[in-house]
């Protein structure tokens, strides 16, 4: 006898549909292994031969988390470059090495959480780094090219599954598990969505990650857009993955939910697939599944839905096909070609935000480089481990030479003198290793430990002299002469041990508390203020030492040392990623740390021919009148240093252009967590003042003319051309901008707003005709009278030029379009977050699974507008749906109060809806002011006549 051999199961069969494999393979799976699937760490079924699998792989700007990777300019600098091929291949190159270092290591994963397209409305939150543009069209163009990088061109399989973050509307730090952003429609559909919709309907996006925050009241997690807008824009199943530890966050922090079953059977229903939580244990998250299921709270058919999307990546990925994946064997890793890409990365994200004629820099010329970052290559907490690293000293001796180059860092040198007498001091290390945090990897870099197999501090009569820096708002780093950093491990002993500040809570930060005749030094991770002990220096709740600071050397001396004799002094500011304005702390100021504006001044004073390189996670206010020159880019990864010596020195003109407006002062900003940029005037959109910079500005060595403008409108595409000419003598990049904006609007409309730019190289006297399609949609807005998008009838500028404010060329063309109807009120009412302009009012929750309502904000009377509402022949009565106690007045155009309506709900359960009704007579077309008094919700305004 012979033995058969099994049939092959469909699902292992390449030759049907990905639909039917999964059909196939989720009718042979028990409900317990699909529940178990549902966890970020699915475990493997070996009755089935299916592998375990992890949802989640850091790769923003290069693989991160799992050690060494080709590290490129953070996001921010991506989006600043404004060059769709160029992030396409970083894309690419990032999504190689992921399958390269997954071929040595099954704990990355090919289900990458990138890019965030989270768009920059507000420039102090802490992860500006994060996000392309304040830009909705520019945001999902550079998102665009990165997902199809990452995904890869293969008609089938994907080299990688892209998850866009944070779905929505996320943009603080600032109790960001509890907040809610308060979204009107036409942010919501014209701002928000916007970035994430272009970019899904593209086709390379695996996903999205919602946040963590709240919108209008109600969790991301439980959110009614995951299916009524980010599913509707695609046909491809979409893994929505939660964001780590937000399921749980749904009853312990935002108390939303009583039980944890029926947060998660909420989240599940809402659309969310995968279970970000508890780290690698899936036991909980399980046990609330299984425990929802059993109470009715899910179905089978629920289970089955998520797990059906989270299938549907896998088999996209290949991972059921080894033998047909075309990306199963990829091994570029840390090529040439990588490296070069990195460095042309670096170079296209340079922004010259002005210059006088300084720039370039003249091969002979004597250069004092100085300032706290001028010899850093500074990381962020999305970064992978560095292999090759270049600072902008570095990169200024490699091309210029050592020996025209001088450099002061600006710290200030300190002796720590204890009340003993003794000062404090690093012993030696003997044999101690010298490794880098993270460089081995980890699933979970939060979770790594610091170092103690170095000697904590001591002290002793001569004492150690530190490098101590000030970061802003008194946060200070402390450096060993070897270059480590003072740092605390969960045994509390200070140590020099860390080679960076970094962490999820950062160990490497202290503040000085002015005490009796001196200084307690407080360790800002722990809390606790430095001791000293018969075992070493440590922090601890009790026995404080008062210090003494002794100043050895100013920063300023320093650099007024150096940069006298030099004939151009380049001062390099910034920040350090994981120090105020990172993920989960919010910026306070756009000032420059005092720090460094000490070395600025006394830069400036030494020598006139001061330049300033900015280099950082997020724009600044600086006063920038005296300097001849100034740069700035984002953290530019590990060819950085170079980058900037090369544009300093003329081999590449810059030309990148800024993703977002560069604001003079705070006091232009918004609130940080007001989220209407149309009543807020937010962004270069609606902004009315005069930006230190504005969205789109970036000089250049050479200079261009624009010419030829043409623009014609066929089948509702507004097509626009014109010629770029190069009229410098070098080669260079520019970034043409065209803008369009409604001329004469029936509401507000953005001042203007991008729809298209391409970045072109010219060689001197080259000259280039672009041509752009603008689809008639891009200049719709969201109707609220209507609850729909619309066109506009009447003139529009067309609007092109160098940024958004440097307009080389316009024309105005009529478009045809739809009229605007007043609001049928007597047929519809009024849903009251439909609203055209308010005062002291938030956007609520109207139920916990759908609906919107308004409320007036605490101790505001809150007032609501609806314009050119149609009571018809005339009204006789007036209904309002509310919860709460309060009361509702309504008058039309202004005048007296024609109706009031009192409710006397308990307040105990917000969504307890109510009708009241009274008399109110009108007739006619009429604007309809609403004003709420007290904590009540209105969610609909009804009329009859």
């Amino acid at each position: 006898m012979t033995a058969h051999t099994p049939p092959t199961p469909p699902f292992r069969d390449p030759s049907l549909p990905f639909a039917k494999r999964i059909d196939d393979l989720l009718s042979r799976l028990t409900l317990d292994e699909k529940t178990a699937f549902l966890h970020q760490f699915a475990p493997a079924v070996d009755r089935l031969g299916v592998a375990a699998f992890r949802t989640g792989q850091e790769a923003l700007h290069g693989v991160a988390w799992m050690g060494p990777a080709t590290v490129f300019p953070q996001s921010v600098g991506l989006g600043a470059t404004w060059n769709t091929d160029l992030v396409r291949r970083v894309g690419e190159a990032v999504s190689k090495e992921v399958r390269a270092m997954r071929a040595h290591d099954d704990r990355v994963g090919l289900n990458v959480w990138a890019p965030t397209v989270n768009l920059l409305r507000h420039p102090l939150w802490g992860r500006n780094e994060e996000g392309y543009s304040e830009d909705p069209k520019l945001t999902s163009a550079i998102a665009t090219a990165y997902t199809r990088g990452l995904r890869g061109d293969h008609p089938t399989y994907w080299r990688t599954a892209p998850v866009l973050k944070h779905w929505l509307a996320h943009n603080n730090e600032t109790d960001r598990a509890t907040s809610s952003s308060s979204v009107r429609p036409r942010v919501l559909h014209e701002y928000d969505l916007r970035a994430f919709r272009e970019t899904v309907e593209a086709g390379a996006v695996a996903g999205v990650m919602p946040a963590y925050n709240l919108v209008n009241g109600r969790p991301n997690h439980v959110s009614p857009y995951l299916d009524e807008h980010l599913r509707a824009w695609t046909e491809e199943e979409l893994l929505v993955c939660s964001d780590a530890g937000a399921p749980s966050n749904l009853v312990d922090h935002e108390h939303y939910f009583d039980t944890h079953e029926e947060a998660t059977a909420a989240s599940l229903r809402a659309g969310v697939d995968s279970f970000t939580d508890h780290g690698t244990d899936s036991s909980q998250m399980i046990g609330r599944i299984m425990k929802a299921h059993e109470r009715g709270l899910l179905s089978e058919a629920d289970i089955d839905t998520a797990v059906r999307r989270q299938l549907s990546v896998r088999f996209r990925l290949g991972e059921f096909d080894p033998d047909h994946d075309p990306h199963a064997d990829a091994k570029d890793f840390d090529t040439p070609a990588h490296r070069e890409l990195a460095r042309e990365a670096a170079e296209q994200a340079i922004v010259l935000l002005k210059n006088d004629g300084t720039l370039p820099l003249a091969q002979d010329t004597r250069i004092a480089v100085v300032g706290l970052l001028a010899d850093e290559c500074k990381l962020d907490w999305y970064s992978g481990t560095l292999i090759h690293r270049s600072t902008p000293l570095e990169g200024l001796y490699e091309r210029f030479g050592a020996e025209r180059v001088e450099f002061a860092e600006g710290v200030d040198r300190v002796l720590l003198k204890t009340g003993e007498g003794t000062f404090l001091h690093v012993p030696a290390a003997d044999g101690a290793t010298d490794e880098a945090r993270g460089a081995e990897g980890a699933l979970d870099p939060a979770l790594l430990a610091g170092r103690t197999d170095l000697p904590p501090l001591t002290t002793d009569p001569a004492g150690t002299e530190f490098a101590l820096i000030d970061w802003g708002e008194g946060t200070l780093t402390l450096r060993a002469p070897d270059g480590r950093y003072l740092s605390v491990a969960e045994d509390g002993f200070v140590r020099a041990s860390a080679d960076q500040p970094g962490g999820w809570i950062v160990q490497e930060t202290f503040r000085l508390e002015p005490h009796e005749n001196g200084h307690l030094l407080r360790h800002v991770g722990t809390g606790r203020h430095v001791s000293v002990t018969a075992d070493g220096v440590k922090v601890a709740d009790e026995n404080p030492e008062t210090l003494e600071l002794i100043v050895v050397e100013r920063g300023e001396d320093a650099v007024t040392r150096v940069t006298t004799e030099a004939d151009v002094v380049l001062v390099v500011a910034g920040n350090d990623p994981h120090i105020h304005g990172r993920e989960t702390e919010d910026r306070t100021t756009l000032r420059l740390p005092a720090h460094q504006e000490r070395l600025l001044r006394a830069a400036r004073a030494a020598n006139p021919n001061t330049v300033l390189a900015l280099v950082s996670a997020y724009p600044y206010a600086v006063d920038t009148t005296a300097l001849p020159a100034v740069l700035w880019t984002a953290h530019g990864g590990q060819a950085a240093g170079t980058a900037l010596a090369r544009v300093l020195a003329g081999d590449v003109s810059p030309a990148g252009r800024l993703p977002q407006t560069w604001y003079a002062d705070d006091a232009d900003l918004p609130d940080l967590l007001d989220y209407d940029v149309i009543g807020g005037r937010q962004t270069y959109l609606y902004f009315e003042g005069t930006p230190l910079f504005p969205f789109g500005h970036g000089l250049s060595y050479a200079s261009f003319s624009y010419g030829d403008l043409a623009t014609r409108v066929a089948d509702g595409t507004l097509h626009v051309s014109f010629t770029v000419t190069n009229t410098g003598d070098r080669e260079a990049d520019e970034v043409a901008q065209v803008y369009v904006r409604a001329a004469d609007p029936t509401v507000p409309r953005p001042r203007r707003q991008l729809v298209a730019h391409r970045r072109v190289t010219l060689a001197p006297g080259a000259r280039a005709e672009l041509a752009f399609e603008v689809p008639s949609h891009a200049l719709e807005f969201w109707d609220v009278a209507q609850g729909r998008w619309r066109l506009e009838p009447g003139p529009y500028d067309i609007l092109a030029g160098a940024s958004s404010e440097d307009i080389r060329l316009r024309t105005t063309v009529p478009l045809d379009g739809e009229p605007g109807a007043p609001r049928a009120v007597l047929e519809r009412g009024l849903d009251a977050a439909d609203f055209d302009e308010q005062s002291g009012v938030d956007i609520v929750d109207r139920t916990k699974s759908e609906g919107d309502a308004v409320t007036a904000v605490p101790g505001l009377t809150g007032e609501l507008l609806y314009r050119a509402c149609d009571f018809g022949p005339g009204t006789t009565e007036v209904t309002v749906t509310v919860a709460g106690e309060g009361t509702v007045e309504l008058s039309v155009d202004g005048g007296p109060v024609l109706a009031e309506l009192t409710a006397s709900g308990s307040g105990t359960d917000l969504y307890d809806y109510t009708e009241l009704g009274t008399i109110l007579a009108a007739q006619g077309v009429h604007d309809l002011r609403v004003k709420l008094r007290g904590p009540l919700r209105l969610a609909h305004v009804g009329f009859s006549g």
